[in-house]
This record gives structure tokens, C-alpha cells and sequence, in this order.
């Protein structure tokens, strides 16, 4: 990668328009605090960061439900650029949750002075191309704007929150909450009537804390979602002296998996291993818990017959563990294959279910009616509630993009060149926009493995790219039709190669919101393949995209 050195960076100025950059950044998550340390410390351009929250964080500055905790293992769930960092920073337990996740995020600000160069509590509303001048500018709600020759967006894949459209939500006379837009203060249950409203990773991680505390939780399922004990605990002495002497080799396995999750995935087939030894290897995997037990056989995500078997095993453990038959049997009641939705892990979330203050309502079978004033109506009863918590996700992937105003040549919208779905190359650039990129954006592996290996790669090409059009005078980049069509083709057969679109209700589809185009938006050809087209992409002279002077 380039460094500073390389160039004579253009100074920044003030015009009316408002300040004149090199780049805008916008979010300060993983994502956009690599993305300003590339750009501004390694090609040493001027450059921006616009924040909405009031600190650093990104998804987890606003995701502070109760039970919130990150599913990739917290060796893994951090920046691998550096070999200092991953040594000097100790995480105390497997999983980690907000509050060091946080400390994390703001150690790397401080380390590498990035607060200088970022503006918080700034909420960006549009961003329009204007073609003569070939810049960018991007207005806030408060009414200042910025010139930018390149605009990055880091806004993240899960951080526009889906809040369903329920009738009479405005009636309630309770306090209702969205765990995705979860309040700083403290939100207490106790001796409160809860209600629950959905069953994904975020649903299945808050049951278990919410029933600790409130006088009766009601869950309301549409979806029975499988789930594996995360099997948290603090990291032992031993086990942190591995990763201080081991960052290379961490380092190497997560860019060479499919997943890019510090362990390989395992070199046999469900379906060729004996009934006998595969239901040990599931035991074990299990009690090992976590995403590790997806890895248990190299078919499970492409072979519906393979998948079955692990299907069966959690079936069963459902059965085992839940006391009541008939809501075990509604817990398992799954309409889609293993992991063809991201599999959440939980604690105790199954053994919730046996609290006598824990009740299972299927609304598939018995929909929502209606929010009322008191609580939630169903086709054949009405649960009185104190609070509604919405456990519904988020506007995945697109969301936070198209809730800009974001404009590229001739004035063509965002969300009318994606109206049918998210078009673009690679899940980097949009043709029509030119000079715009998006960090794991539609079309990228991002939400298929750990995000943090995603973003590093996405990040270090975005900034690989700039510095090469910056030594040769280029000015403006975007892909060509073909490119992004034939990308779009990509995508698309990498998807139908495994079982991930027959889970119709998943937010990978965009399914979980209404009106919302049916495409399948993430590359499923794992992260590892990913890396080599877009490293061949890059030394073929960027191909597939436009450069010109």
C-alpha cells in the first residue's frame, strides 16, 4: 500500500460550498475509522469523517440491547493491519459485548488520532455528483456541506433499523423499543409485562436477560430460527499469550477461509462420514459452541441432504432441552435450511423456555392484528404488555445507503438505479456514481463472514485504488455497465450454488422488509475468492472500470 510520501496531498480549503476534501467518510465504525487512517495517513489526503452518534462505534454504538454481544470470536473481531495493535490489546472473554467492544474502537481512535479528523453528531441527509467539477457534496441536517472529490460510504450493513409497521403502534401506552436504536440510559424490566417481537440472532441473545428480570416475557415467533450454545467464558491467561504470539498466523487462516473466521472449515462430508461418528463430531462441536459448529463438515451449506443431518441434531437438542413438548415443536419448526440465514449463538436461550414467566406465541400460525393501547392483539387473543421490545433487524445491507439522498450523474438517485435490487462491481463501486465507494457494500461477502476481514480487505482496495489513480493523474472511476451486469451474474450463481436463498423470509433477500426487492445481496463465494477477483481485478488494470483524466 502506498504511503504518504508518495504524493503532494492538495491542501484543504474553505469555498462557499463549505470545506474542500480529497475524500468524505461517512461513519465511524470499523469501517470508516481504517478507511480515514488509509486515506489520511497513508496517502495523506485530506480527508473528513461525519459521524451520526455521539462517539465512535458504528453498529455498536447504537446496538446496546440487553444480552448484545458479537458472534465472532473476539481474537477475530478486530483490526488485523497491525501486528502492535492485535498484541498491545487484551479482550477478556470470547465474545465480546458493547461496552469493550467499544473501548476497543475508541483505543484504536486514540492510538492512531483519528478524533481529529471526525465530526460527531452529524447526520449526513445527501450526497450529489456534480459532473463538471467532479466532486461530491454532501449536505448535513444542519445545513453544512462538504466538497469532496472521493466519497466512501461505512455506514454499515445491519445500522438502519426495520421497525414493522404494525397498526396502532401510536396507541400504545407503554414504552416500546427497537434494539437496534436501544436508548444510553437504562432501560429496566422489572415487574413489567414484556413483550417480544422476533426471534433472530438479536431476538434470541435478549429473551434470556429480559426474563431474568421483567414479571412475565412474551415472545412472539414468525420464524423458528435454529441456534447453538455460544459457550462464552473469559479468556485464560494461556489463551491470550497464543494470540500476542500468534497474529500471523491468525492473521493468515481468517484471509484464507471461506468465512474468514480464525479456524478452517473441516475437510469431510456429512453425508460420507458413519451416522455414529457424525453424531459425535456434532457432540463435541456443541460443547465447543459457536459458528464453529457450522464448520463441522464442508457441505453443510451446499448439500440440503448434508444440511439435514445438522438440522435433525439441533431438533433434537431443542427436544432435550425445552420441558414443554408443544413449544419445543415450535422451536423447531424450521422453514429454512441450517445457516441459510446467519445461525445465531445464545446463552440459555432454549432454557428460557422452561421459565414459568416465558410464554411462546407462534404468530405465524395466529398473526398480529394490531398494536392496541394495553398491549398486542393476535387473531385469537390479546396479550397485555407494559413495554414492546422489537427484535425485528434491520434494513440490511441497503438501508442505510438509500436513506440518504444520494445522487450520481445527471441527478440519477440511488434508490432509483437500485429500485429493482442493488446493482453494482464487486460491491465496491455503482456505475453512474462515479468517484463513490461503498465498504461492504451489496454484491461483497461482508454479512457471510467476520465483518472485521471483509473490511480490512474492502478499505485496503479502496485505498490501493486511489493511490494508483493519483499517480497517474486520474481523476474519476466508476465501473462500466458490462462489468456490473456481468458482476450481477456472479452474485447471483454463487448464491444458487448453496442453500442460502431457500430461507425466503431472510434479510439477506431483503425479505424482512415490505416492498423491498427480492434479491439476494450478499456474494456467497466466500471471502477468500472474493479476495483473489478483487486482487486480479486491480493488477489487470482495474478492469471493468472507467478511469479517466
Amino acid at each position: 500500500m502506498a504511503m504518504a510520501s508518495d504524493f503532494t496531498d492538495a491542501p484543504e480549503v474553505n469555498s462557499r460550498q463549505g470545506r474542500t476534501l480529497d475524500a468524505l467518510v461517512i461513519g465511524a465504525g470499523f469501517s470508516g475509522l481504517y478507511q480515514l487512517l488509509c486515506l489520511r495517513d497513508r496517502l495523506g489526503l485530506s480527508v473528513q469523517l461525519l459521524e451520526a452518534g455521539a462517539e465512535v462505534g458504528g453498529t455498536w454504538y447504537w446496538n446496546r440491547y440487553p444480552g448484545a454481544r458479537c458472534d465472532s470470536e473476539s481474537h477475530s473481531y478486530c483490526y488485523s493491519f497491525s501486528d502492535e495493535l492485535m498484541r498491545e490489546w487484551e479482550w477478556s472473554e470470547r465474545y465480546p459485548g458493547p461496552p469493550e467492544i467499544l473501548r476497543y474502537l475508541n483505543h484504536v481512535a486514540d492510538r492512531f488520532d483519528l478524533k481529529r479528523s471526525i465530526r460527531f453528531n452529524t447526520h449526513v441527509t445527501s450526497a450529489h455528483y456534480h459532473v463538471t467539477e467532479n466532486i461530491w457534496r454532501i449536505s448535513t441536517e444542519t445545513g453544512e456541506m462538504f466538497t469532496a472529490q472521493f466519497l466512501i460510504t461505512a455506514v454499515g450493513c445491519l445500522s438502519s433499523a426495520n421497525i414493522p409497521d404494525i397498526p396502532g403502534l401510536d396507541t400504545f401506552e407503554g414504552r416500546w423499543y427497537h434494539t437496534g436504536q436501544w436508548p444510553h440510559e437504562d432501560v429496566h424490566f422489572t415487574g413489567k409485562r414484556v413483550g417480544l417481537i422476533g426471534t433472530g440472532s438479536t431476538g434470541i441473545q435478549a429473551a434470556p436477560v429480559i426474563a431474568e428480570t421483567a414479571a412475565h416475557l412474551t415472545v412472539f415467533q414468525r420464524t423458528a430460527n435454529y441456534s447453538v450454545p455460544a459457550r462464552n467464558a473469559p479468556l485464560t491467561p494461556e489463551f491470550k499469550r497464543y494470540i500476542k504470539e500468534n497474529t500471523a498466523e491468525i492473521r493468515q487462516v481468517m484471509h484464507s477461509t471461506a468465512n474468514g473466521h480464525p479456524w478452517p472449515i473441516a475437510d469431510r462430508s456429512a453425508l460420507e462420514t458413519s451416522p455414529e461418528e457424525r453424531q459425535a463430531l456434532y457432540e463435541a462441536a456443541w460443547e465447543t459452541g459457536g459458528l464453529r459448529f457450522r464448520a463441522t463438515f464442508r457441505d453443510l451449506v451446499m448439500d440440503k441432504s448434508a444440511n439435514d443431518t445438522a438440522a435433525d441434531f439441533i431438533r433434537g437438542k431443542i427436544r432435550e432441552i425445552v420441558k414443554d413438548p408443544a413449544t419445543a415443536a415450535k422451536l423447531s419448526d424450521f422453514d429454512h435450511p441450517y445457516a441459510a440465514k446467519r445461525p445465531p449463538i445464545d446463552t440459555d436461550y432454549f432454557e428460557t423456555f422452561n421459565r414459568d414467566n416465558v410464554v411462546l406465541v407462534d404468530v405465524r400460525a395466529k398473526l398480529i392484528e394490531r398494536i392496541t393501547s394495553r398491549g398486542i392483539r393476535t387473531r385469537d387473543a390479546e396479550y397485555p404488555l407494559d413495554t414492546i421490545v422489537f427484535a425485528t433487524g434491520f434494513d440490511g445491507m441497503t438501508g442505510s445507503l438509500l436513506r440518504m439522498d444520494v445522487r450520481g450523474r445527471d441527478g440519477l438517485s440511488l434508490a432509483k438505479a437500485w429500485a429493482a435490487g442493488p446493482r453494482n462491481y464487486l460491491g465496491l463501486q455503482v456505475a453512474g456514481f462515479p468517484n463513490l465507494f461503498t465498504v461492504t457494500g451489496p454484491g461483497s461477502p461482508s454479512v457471510l463472514c467476520n465483518m472485521p476481514v471483509a473490511i480490512e480487505q474492502h478499505v485496503e482496495w479502496i485505498t490501493d485504488c486511489i493511490a494508483h489513480m493519483r499517480l497517474h493523474g486520474l481523476k474519476r472511476i466508476e465501473p462500466s455497465d458490462e462489468a456490473v451486469a456481468s458482476w450481477l451474474a456472479q452474485v447471483n450463481a454463487a448464491a444458487e450454488a448453496t442453500l442460502l436463498p431457500q430461507a425466503k423470509h431472510s434479510w439477506y433477500l431483503g425479505a424482512n422488509v415490505p416492498g423491498k426487492p427480492r434479491v439476494f445481496m450478499p456474494y456467497a463465494g466466500g471471502m477468500a475468492h472474493y479476495r483473489k477477483i478483487c486482487d486480479g481485478v486491480a493488477a489487470r488494470n482495474y478492469e471493468g472500470f472507467t478511469l479517466s483524466a
